[in-house]
């Protein structure tokens, strides 16, 4: 009786310390798998008031709009969700799903005024994409990287870095986010990785749709499509080369080229046969963040052959599809060149104050400059003049813990004056400026990783 007694003493002592191991396991297990597991994003609420009119022909007849009433606005340009999971042997997914003015939102209802019909209704605008979709191996301990899925396209400053703590302004910056796609994201194939004082990254893309591009904002929605898939009729390459051999000091050069016309269901007639609507980019940015100073700037110009053939065809095609519902493109002209340069500069005030140095907080004093132009050159400049623009921004970047900014920001956007020389304002050969559009802009932010 004794001898079986401690028997099942044993045995439930033993089961006791196999539980506790297995537990313990089973921890080491969670533990691991959550190191490898990274969960972070971004996002910006911002409430602007615009001093100028808000009516789309307010540059057509400036005249008809120069004491309109200011407009105010509550927006979130953008929330993001980054989700990433390393496996081991070098291989790792991404993923960023991001929610732009607050996404969509539609709902099914019925219509007690329609004979209890059900109806869709749009409840609110804005967009959802899924931005960034990749599967990544490395070789060589990270100088070698192959990716491949839907890869963010770093051409330009704002699209390599493009996080709300990358820049200062309650927007991101303007001119780059106009004429380019922005953030500016395709399926592609790259190769990319870091050398020393060297970062690379070369990516084979589909082409943009030329079909989609625009008067005011160039490129922008070329990189968009209407369909469940992507055209690929055409390719394009990307290149970033950044160097960081100077202490605080970033400089990237890019630059983009590749066919945009013919990349979509449509097919064009034969007398557009040697049309090719080639696209070449190329860009100049830096960043410097040294003595308390944050220093950024950008140079980017692109030019679009074929302007004025691909121009003549979208007009065609919207003459023939203006009254189809649906039709997804916008048919207007197209300027030959666009270019856009920017530079803004802060300082963190906190830096000269003893108490708060000690702190994590940051106050930054900034000023901003930038000039771009949609249609800096091309048959229909001289339709198109107040693409032309120029802005400057002041304000201020607090930052109470890392991983927050609030925004306060005055901007001034204006316009060149007209060549009125020798003319009255009653001459039929007068112009009328354009009115300048200053606005104020508060705005809060988050980037960071919660895992």
């Amino acid at each position: 009786m004794l001898s079986t007694v401690s028997l099942l003493g044993q045995d439930k002592g033993t089961d006791a310390t196999t539980g506790a191991s297995q537990q313990v396991e089973k921890k080491k297990k969670l533990t691991e798998v959550l190191s490898r597991l990274h969960i972070g994003g971004y996002g910006e609420a911002v409430m602007t008031r615009n001093f100028y009119s808000q009516s789309f022909n307010r540059y057509k007849k400036p005249e008809n709009y120069r004491t309109d009433k200011s407009h105010g606005r509550f927006d979130l340009p953008h929330v993001c969700l980054n989700i990433g999971y390393d496996f081991g042997k070098g291989w790792s997914v991404g993923t960023e799903i991001e929610f732009e003015h607050g996404g969509n939102g539609t709902a099914v209802e019925i219509e007690a005024e329609e004979a209890g019909e059900y109806e869709a209704e749009v409840e609110k605008g804005g967009e959802v994409n899924i931005e960034q979709f990749w599967i990544n191996k490395a070789f060589l301990q990270g100088m070698l990287n192959i990716k491949a899925g839907e890869i963010i396209v770093p051409v330009g400053y704002s699209n390599a870095y493009h996080e709300p703590n990358q820049f200062f302004t309650a927007y991101r910056p303007e001119g780059e986010a106009t004429i380019f796609p922005n953030t500016w994201h395709q399926i592609g194939l790259s190769l990319w990785g870091r050398i020393k004082e060297w970062r690379y990254e070369a990516q084979f893309l589909s082409g943009l749709n030329s079909e989609s591009f625009t008067a005011e904002n160039f490129v922008h929605y070329g990189a968009t499509s209407p369909y469940e898939f992507k055209v690929a009729n055409n390719f394009a390459g990307a290149l970033r080369i950044d160097n960081y051999s100077v202490n605080g000091l970033r400089i990237g050069l890019s630059g983009y080229y590749g066919y945009t016309f013919r990349n979509t269901l449509r097919t064009p007639g034969s007398k557009y046969e040697d049309v090719t609507g080639a696209l070449g980019i190329v860009a100049l940015d830096f960043t410097f963040n040294r003595w308390n100073w944050i220093v950024r700037g950008n140079a980017d110009y692109a030019h679009f052959s074929d302007a004025d053939k691909i121009s003549a065809y979208n007009q065609a095609n919207w003459t023939h599809h203006k009254y189809q519902d649906g039709n997804p493109h916008h048919y207007t002209n197209i300027g030959s060149n666009a270019l856009a340069c920017g530079i803004e500069a802060g300082y963190n005030v906190f830096s000269q104050i003893h108490k708060l140095k000690q702190k994590d907080g940051k106050f930054y004093l900034f000023g901003r400059f930038e000039h771009y132009n949609t249609m800096a050159s091309g048959t229909y400049k001289s339709m198109y003049k107040y693409t032309k623009k120029y802005r400057f921004a002041f304000g201020v970047n607090y930052s109470p813990i890392k991983q927050i900014t609030i925004k306060g920001e005055y901007s001034y956007r204006f316009f060149e004056k007209p060549n009125n020389h020798g003319l009255t304002s009653d001459s039929p050969l007068y112009k009328q400026p354009y009115n300048n559009e200053p606005s104020i802009s508060l705005g809060v932010t988050y980037c960071g990783k919660f895992l």
